[in-house]
């Protein structure tokens, strides 16, 4: 047996490992274990059997009510209202979100009242949305703006009116308030404590 030439160290640089080709090599690798994640075929593009499993294996998060189905206690003389703000998220500590919404009537010109209702979903099988609280009433003639869930507490601005005399189109008092769900009922805060600073 022949022993071999030396090799050329051109041909071997590959073997001389510096920190830019493991630098490489690590970011192909990630590369390659991305793509293989986003390929990985999802619960609803497999088959039913695997659907199934995966389903009951890991239930997802519930989802937020649907504030387009809910029955609100807003009287709107003949008129429809619209849901004009919504923001969900977990306001009681259950791990099932709820649906925070600004609904006010349908109105022509000037800027109508808004109620804000905190929405859960319906027990059972009943999968539609339903008021459980009215954190503000239309009557107290407010709007709303700004609406947020943070930290598990409703956060708005409320626009209202000084006196009577204050045309509607134009609220002349600004208020920032906030509730949280505390001893089974929500409690409001305005102000700096509001806002959570």
């Amino acid at each position: 047996m022949q022993p071999s030439a030396a090799p050329d160290p051109v041909d071997l640089a590959h073997t001389h490992a510096r920190p830019l080709h493991w630098l490489a090599t690590a970011t192909a690798t990630a590369a390659v274990v991305a793509l293989a994640g986003a390929l990985a075929p999802r619960a609803a593009e497999a088959g039913p059997a695997t659907a199934s499993a995966s389903a009951s294996a890991a239930p997802g998060p519930a989802a937020a009510p649907d504030a387009d189905t809910a029955d609100y206690p807003l009287r709107c003389g003949g008129a429809p209202h619209r849901v004009a703000q919504r923001a969900t998220g977990d306001l009681d500590g259950d791990g099932k979100p709820e649906t925070v919404a600004v609904v006010h009537c349908e109105a022509g010109s000037g800027t109508p009242p808004a109620g804000l209702y905190v929405l859960t979903r319906g027990r059972g099988d009943d999968a539609s949305a339903r008021v459980v609280a009215t954190l503000v009433d239309p009557r107290e003639q407010r709007s709303v703006t700004g609406l947020a869930i943070r930290d598990g507490a409703v956060r708005a601005t409320l626009l209202g009116y000084s006196s009577p005399d204050v045309p509607s189109c134009c609220p002349d008092e600004k208020e920032q308030v906030g509730w949280a769900w505390i001893g089974g009922a929500f409690v409001r805060s305005a102000g700096a404590e509001a806002r959570g600073a």
